[in-house]
C-alpha cells in the first residue's frame, strides 16, 4: 500500500486514480518488484519514515497524479511550441549583433600585430594617461605574441569590445529611464535580479534551441544578458544619488528636463556609471570563457581544450592570460574613472 493512498481515498478520488493506473501508471520501484515476487506487499512505513508528499510520491499513491517529470516535460513542450515564432521574431532583430561580432573579429584578426599592438597602446594611454599601465599592456601583449596566444587574446578583446559596448548602449538608457520612473524601476528590478542570479550555463540552454551554434549572436546574446546588469543598476543609482539641492538649482535656472538630465544629472552620476561599465567589462570577460562551449572564440577555447584533453599547461596558461586581460581592462577603466572623479572635484 502506498503512503498517501488513504488521502486520495478520503477525497473520494479512487475512480480518478484507477483510470491513471489503467493508462500505464508510473515506474515501479525495485522494492515493490521484490515484494511482488515474494508475494507480499510493501509494509507501510512508520511516521518517522514518512516521505515528503512530492509529485513522484503522490504518483505512487495515485497513478493519475502527474510525476515531476511531467512538469519539466510540459515546460519543454511549451517552449518548443513557441520556438519557431520566437526565432522568426528574434532572428532579424539580433542579426546586427552577428554582423558586429564578425566585423570586430575580422578587424582584430586580419590587422597585423605591428599595427594592432601600437594602436591598443595609444588607446590605453589616452584613456588612462598612465605610462606604467602602457608598459604593462605592452609587455602583456608581446608575451601573448611570444607564446603564440596573441590571436586568441585578440579574439577575446574583439568579443568583449562589441558586447561591452552594446551593454553600455542599451544599459545606460534603461538605467536613466528607471531613475525617472519608480514604477518602471519596480518592474525591471526583478528582471535584473533574475539575470544576476541565474547560473551562467543556464543562459545558453534556450539560446541553443533558438539559434544555430555557428551563429556569433548565440554567444553574444548570452554575454550581453549576463553582463548588462551592473551598468543598468549603477546608472539608475548614480542619477538617484544626485544632490537634490543641485537639481532644485537647475529647476530655478529654468532648465528643461532634457537639459537637467544631460547637463547636470548624468555628468554628476558619471563616476557611478563608469563603475558600472567596469563591472560590465569584467563580467563579459568571465562569460567569454563559458560561452566558448557554444563556439565563442578566444582564450576560453584554450581553457576548454585544456579541460577536455587534460592538457594542464594549456589550461593554466590560457587561464592566466584571461587574468592578465582582466587586470588590463580593470586598471584602464579605473584610471579613467579616477580622472573623471578628479575633474569633478576641481
Amino acid at each position: 500500500m502506498s503512503n498517501y493512498e488513504s488521502v486520495f481515498s478520503m477525497l473520494g478520488l479512487e475512480q480518478w486514480c484507477a483510470r491513471g493506473e489503467t493508462s500505464g501508471g508510473g515506474p515501479v520501484s525495485m522494492a515493490d518488484l521484490l515484494a511482488q515476487n515474494a508475494g507480499t506487499d510493501t509494509p507501510p512505513p512508520s511516521i518517522w519514515e514518512l516521505p515528503f508528499p512530492s509529485m513522484d510520491t503522490l504518483h505512487e499513491a495515485c497513478g493519475a497524479f502527474p510525476q515531476s517529470r511531467a512538469l519539466t516535460k510540459g515546460i519543454e513542450n511549451g517552449f518548443l511550441s513557441i520556438k519557431d515564432g520566437l526565432s522568426f521574431f528574434l532572428d532579424p532583430l539580433t542579426q546586427p549583433l552577428s554582423w558586429f561580432l564578425e566585423g570586430a573579429l575580422w578587424l582584430f584578426e586580419t590587422t597585423p600585430w605591428w599595427i594592432m599592438i601600437p594602436v591598443l597602446l595609444v588607446v590605453a594611454l589616452l584613456v588612462s594617461r598612465s605610462v606604467k599601465l602602457v608598459v604593462f599592456v605592452a609587455v602583456s601583449l608581446l608575451t601573448f605574441a611570444f607564446i603564440d596566444y596573441y590571436s586568441f587574446a585578440a579574439q577575446t578583446l574583439a568579443v568583449i569590445f562589441v558586447c561591452a559596448a552594446l551593454c553600455v548602449v542599451l544599459g545606460v538608457p534603461i538605467g536613466i529611464a528607471m531613475s525617472r520612473s519608480d514604477r518602471l524601476q519596480r518592474a525591471i528590478i526583478p528582471v535584473l535580479d533574475m539575470l544576476q542570479t541565474l547560473p551562467a550555463f543556464v543562459y545558453l540552454i534556450p539560446l541553443i534551441f533558438l539559434f544555430s551554434v555557428t551563429e556569433p549572436k548565440l554567444y553574444g546574446i548570452a554575454i550581453i544578458l549576463y553582463a548588462i546588469v551592473p551598468v543598468v543598476r549603477l546608472t539608475d543609482l548614480g542619477i538617484r544619488l544626485v544632490d537634490r539641492d543641485v537639481v532644485e538649482a537647475a529647476d530655478a535656472f529654468g532648465m528643461t528636463d532634457h537639459q537637467k538630465l544631460w547637463k547636470v544629472q548624468v555628468p554628476l552620476a558619471l563616476p557611478n556609471i563608469m563603475a558600472g561599465v567596469n563591472q560590465t567589462i569584467m563580467m563579459s570577460l568571465s562569460m567569454v570563457v563559458i560561452a566558448s562551449l557554444v563556439s565563442a572564440p578566444g582564450l576560453g577555447v584554450l581553457v576548454l581544450r585544456g579541460i577536455r584533453n587534460l592538457e594542464l599547461g594549456v589550461g593554466l596558461v590560457s587561464g592566466l592570460g584571461i587574468v592578465v586581460l582582466a587586470v588590463i581592462l580593470d586598471r584602464t577603466t579605473k584610471l579613467a574613472l579616477a580622472r573623471i572623479s578628479a575633474g569633478q572635484d576641481r
